[in-house]
C-alpha cells in the first residue's frame, strides 16, 4: 500500500484517539503496526509501534489536523501518563512501566484486529493473574480460617474468585472505560460484559504484580475484596438454606422443592434474579440475588423461616 504515514505512535490509545480524530472528519485511515525490539516482553519499548496510515490526497490535511489537536508542539495528541491517571489513583498504585498496565487492558479483539499481528493481548497476563489472585486467596483462607474444612475453604474460594465477584471489581476501577477492544467487540457491549472486565481485573492483578513484586499485589486484592471477606466473616455465610430447606420437607414427608425463576431486571452486566421454592402448588418463599444461586438461598432461607414460625436453627452450618 503506498498510503503516506501520517502519525506514529507505540501506544494503542494514541493510535485510537487520532484514527478516530481523522475519521469524524471523513479521512479515510488505515491502521498498521511493527514490533520493535526489547529484551524485555512487557515493557512499553517492547509494544508494538502503531501507524497511521491516509489516502495520498489526504495526507496534508490529515497532518494539520492531528497538529492542531496537541496538547503543546511535539507533544502527544493523548498522553499515556494522563490518559491512565485516574485508574492509577482508583487502584493506588503508580506504575513505574506502564506499558504493563496497557498490555493488561489490551483485549484479543483489538490484538486481532491488527494486521501484522504485532500487538499482544492480555490473555498471558490473565493467566498469571488468575494464578497470583488464587494464592493471595488461598493464604488468607489458611492463614484467617484454620478451622474451615476443605469443603468449606473451597466454597469461600469460589466466591471470592467468581467471575461476579471480580467484575464487580473490574466496575468498581473503571476498567471497562480502559478497555482497549476491537471494534467488532466495542460495538456488542465488550465494555460490560462480565466475563470479559472479569479477565481484565486478573491481568491488571498480574501487572500489578510484576511491576511492584506479590505484596503490592495482595494489597490491591485485599483491599478491592474487603467486603466479600468481611462477608465470609459471618455466620451466615457457610448456612446451606437450600440443603436444610430439602431435609426438612423431606423429614415431614413432602416432595422436593423446586425453585423457579420468576424475574430477571437489569442490564446483562448486572442482573438481579428473583427466585420463589415451591411446594407442590404451594410457594413457600422468595428471595433475590446477583446470581440465582443467590436468590434461591435467600428464597429457601424465607421459606425455613415461615416454616419454623421465624425461629433460629444452628443446624443450618455447615456440616
Amino acid at each position: 500500500m503506498d498510503w503516506p504515514v501520517v502519525f506514529r505512535t507505540h501506544s494503542p490509545i494514541e493510535a485510537r484517539v487520532v484514527a478516530a480524530l481523522l475519521d469524524s472528519h471523513g479521512v479515510q485511515v488505515v491502521e498498521l503496526s511493527e514490533r520493535t525490539p526489547s529484551v524485555f516482553p512487557f515493557s512499553a519499548q517492547g509494544l508494538a509501534e502503531v501507524r497511521i496510515a491516509v489516502p495520498p490526497d489526504s495526507a496534508d490535511a490529515a497532518r494539520r489536523l492531528i497538529e492542531t489537536h496537541r496538547i503543546e508542539p511535539g507533544a502527544a495528541v493523548v498522553r499515556l501518563g494522563r490518559e491512565y491517571q485516574v485508574l492509577e489513583e482508583r487502584l493506588e498504585y503508580h506504575f513505574r512501566d506502564r506499558g504493563l498496565l496497557e498490555h493488561a487492558l489490551t483485549h484479543r479483539s483489538h490484538a486481532h484486529e491488527d494486521v501484522s499481528g504485532g500487538v499482544a493481548d492480555n490473555e498471558s497476563l490473565e493467566f498469571l493473574g488468575d494464578a497470583v489472585l488464587g494464592l493471595i486467596v488461598a493464604d488468607l483462607l489458611f492463614r484467617e480460617f484454620p478451622h474451615f474444612r476443605e469443603g468449606q475453604k473451597s466454597k469461600v474460594k469460589g466466591t471470592l474468585v467468581s467471575t461476579t465477584s471480580l467484575a464487580a471489581v473490574a466496575e468498581r476501577l473503571g476498567l471497562g472505560e480502559a478497555l482497549l477492544l476491537g471494534r467488532g467487540e466495542e460495538k456488542t457491549g465488550g465494555r460490560q460484559k462480565q466475563a470479559l472486565l472479569a479477565d481484565a481485573c486478573e491481568a491488571v492483578i498480574a501487572a500489578v504484580y510484576l511491576d511492584g513484586g506479590f505484596e503490592e499485589a495482595r494489597r490491591l486484592v485485599l483491599r478491592e475484596l474487603a467486603d466479600d471477606i468481611n462477608r465470609v466473616r459471618t455466620p451466615e455465610f457457610l448456612r446451606d438454606y437450600k440443603s436444610a430447606l430439602q431435609e426438612q420437607l423431606q423429614a415431614s414427608g413432602r416432595d422436593r422443592p423446586e425453585y423457579v425463576v420468576t424475574d430477571t431486571a437489569g442490564p446483562d452486566h448486572d442482573k438481579v434474579f428473583t427466585v420463589e421454592v415451591r411446594g407442590g402448588s404451594q410457594t413457600l418463599g422468595s428471595g433475590r440475588g446477583r446470581s440465582k444461586k443467590d436468590a434461591e438461598q435467600e428464597a429457601a432461607r424465607e421459606a425455613l423461616e415461615r416454616l419454623r414460625g421465624g425461629r433460629h436453627d444452628d443446624t443450618l452450618d455447615d456440616k
